[in-house]
């Protein structure tokens, strides 16, 4: 059987024509999870609910797809719930937990994403006590920091695995260990793991996670799928009520489709994660010193190595627009992004950026690059000659 890897590239192989580097915005459905999908939509389009075969077909599939996204982070699948996507389940981990108790303190940090920061804002409104944890100059958060934050009055600590836009990776297992050493009172600790989920290993049971947000189409799956893992025990107030589903906790009749191909995504990464990261570790180094090599201005924001998802690469190019560099390269089909796609027609500093440290002009003048595990040689060089034509042709207008 040839390697997983080698056979979905050739199954999905993008168009010469373009260099697609906004996989943290949405990734590309697989052909395997496309088939998968079309499938449901055809043939298994049965309600789960329902009592005859069609249902039963359509629960088994679910159930089958519950228990491959549980194994991607070590968790029963009874701990599962399906959602319609990661910004979902970030509000359903925080208001379904400020929903649950007596306590008004939430615990996060200054680089979380929109989903989390403007959920917070809104809580804040409502007379609660928001505490956001500082981060260093390559976005790291201490977890000593995040520990003298917490309270007796401490409802919940959420910190994202990997950030959004620079790809630093917070260490959640470290923080998680620290929780648990609080006793039976200490917070629930929810993790969003968009970015990382499937990517990277992630083992709920021995980070202490409460609480963990996963997306399906950040992973090659369709968009309108994710899942909220909660741990067995924890209470949870749902979002949405009406007929029961996903266990009386999230109703609403499910997206058979979305989950299915989730689970499909799911299998697909568990085939070749390693081989495919370590493929995107050194593209990111190529880009990296490609761009260096080019633009010896350009400014790389997050860890160079250590402590960075190998997909996302973001820089600052000072003296110049985010938003001008962003349409100069699609001109020359390279598609990219200048920060989260939940807030990118925003024309406004990145607040991420910012919590480096940052002045807002470098904020205002950032690319996020992004790759997928069909990211090639061939694309980064393709990206790194485009940039620097870009980059020349905007300098050259802004002289006339």
């Amino acid at each position: 059987m040839p390697s997983s890897g080698v056979s979905h590239l050739a199954g999905a192989a993008q168009s010469a024509d373009i260099v697609y580097l906004d996989n943290s915005s949405t990734t590309r459905p697989d052909s395997q999870v496309v088939r998968a999908v079309t499938e449901v939509l055809e043939h298994d389009f049965g309600n789960p609910s329902s009592l005859h075969r069609l249902g039963a077909k359509a629960e088994r599939l679910m159930d089958e797809a519950r228990e491959r996204v549980a194994q991607m982070i070590n968790a029963d699948p009874g701990e599962i719930y399906f959602t319609s996507g990661g910004t979902e389940a970030n509000n359903w981990a925080i208001a379904g937990t400020a929903s649950a108790g007596k306590e008004r303190h939430i615990v996060s940090t200054t680089v979380e994403h929109p989903s989390v920061i403007a959920l917070l804002d809104a809580l804040h409104e409502e007379g609660w006590e928001i505490t956001l944890v500082g981060v260093d100059g390559e976005g790291r958060v201490d977890p000593d920091e995040v520990l003298d934050a917490v309270t007796e009055d401490t409802a919940l600590v959420s910190v994202m695995f990997v950030q959004n836009e620079i790809g630093t990776l917070q260490d959640c297992r470290e923080i998680g260990r620290r929780l648990l050493s609080l006793g039976p009172k200490k917070p629930r600790f929810h993790v969003d793991a968009v970015q990382g989920f499937a990517r990277l290993p992630i083992d709920v049971k021995d980070w202490g996670v409460d609480l963990l947000t996963m997306s399906a189409h950040k992973i090659h799956g369709i968009k309108g799928a994710g899942a909220l893992y909660i741990r067995k025990g924890v209470r949870l107030r749902p979002l949405v009520f009406g007929g029961g589903q996903e266990s009386g906790l999230r109703s609403g009749t499910e997206n058979m489709p979305g989950i299915v191909g989730f689970g499909e995504a799911c299998k697909l990464w568990s085939e070749d994660r390693e081989e495919v990261m370590s493929r995107l570790a050194s593209l990111r180094k190529r880009l990296i010193a490609g761009i260096k090599g080019a633009l010896p201005d350009a400014v790389l924001h997050g860890p160079q190595e250590e402590g960075v998802a190998p997909h996302i690469c973001h820089f600052a190019f000072p003296g110049f627009k985010g938003e001008s560099i962003l349409h100069a390269l699609e001109a020359r089909n390279v598609f990219v992004s200048t920060g989260s796609a939940c807030s990118s027609h925003k024309t406004r500093p990145s607040p991420v950026v910012m919590a480096l440290g940052r002045s807002e002009d470098e904020a205002l003048a950032s690319i996020r690059f992004s790759m997928s595990r069909y990211t090639t040689e061939k694309d980064i060089d393709r990206a790194v000659e485009a940039l620097d034509e870009s980059l020349k042709e905007l300098s050259a207008w802004r002289k006339k």
